[in-house]
């Protein structure tokens, strides 16, 4: 690797790391932010996402908002979007400026050395199992997978792994904000029953996700085993 290379790899994850930190204490200013954008506001959270994603910053805060903000279903597809793409320019940077840096971060890691023999013989299968129950943080391993030799189509498509988790975490957000809106005066109560069905709806998919995830979780230490 030139020298030229490792500057640019040291450069972009020093920005990362520096933007994460800034980024994260704005989030509440861009969550009320976005709130106020209208119909341009799903627009606004993906880039939003996409940003998050790529400097380390938690993505649970702005997935929890979105229920709020958005909704259970159009909540989830944002939040799916921003996701997927922030995911894949993580993906393209490690293959890329970032490739030392990362391969320095998770050196001597030894549940990524059976995951990377484990992708090598079925990329697809082992990212979405990943997706469904992430051995590495989420921000992480974004770019570790970049440095496995899945191929990019596979990655993007075993996205679809991001699905259970995604809609728990936006579900709990919309009950939550419905909580708050009703304690706090802004809108009248909806009654007892609405926000029993949407609590017994939040049970049911935590139940559907904790057992998706323990399946996923038997199913990936067999295949990295």
């Amino acid at each position: 690797m030139s020298r030229r290379t490792l500057l640019l790899a040291v450069v972009a994850v020093a920005a990362a790391v520096l933007l994460g930190r800034q980024g994260a204490a704005a989030l509440p200013g861009f969550i009320e932010w976005v709130r106020g954008l209208g119909a341009w506001g799903p627009v606004a959270f993906v880039v939003g996402y996409i940003v998050a994603t790529v400097a380390f910053i938690p993505g649970s805060l702005l997935t929890l908002a979105a229920g709020a903000i958005f909704g259970i279903a159009l909540g989830t597809v944002t939040v799916f979007a921003g996701a997927v793409l922030g995911s894949a320019a993580a993906f393209l940077l490690a293959r890329t400026v970032a490739r030392a840096a990362i391969e320095r971060r998770i050196e001597g890691d030894a549940r990524f050395a059976s995951i990377d023999t484990a992708v090598a013989r079925d990329g697809r299968k082992i990212v979405f199992l990943l997706r469904l129950s992430p051995v590495f943080p989420f921000n992480l391993l974004n770019y570790a997978l970049g440095l496995t030799r899945v191929r990019f189509v596979d990655y993007l498509v075993a996205s679809v792994g991001m699905l259970p988790g995604t809609l728990l975490y936006v579900y709990t957000g919309k009950l939550a904000g419905e909580v708050a809106v009703a304690a706090g005066g802004a809108a009248p109560p909806k009654g007892a029953g609405y926000y029993a069905v949407l609590g017994v709806g939040l049970l049911a998919t935590l139940a559907v996700t904790v057992l998706v995830t323990r399946t996923a979780r038997r199913a990936l230490a067999e295949a990295t085993s």
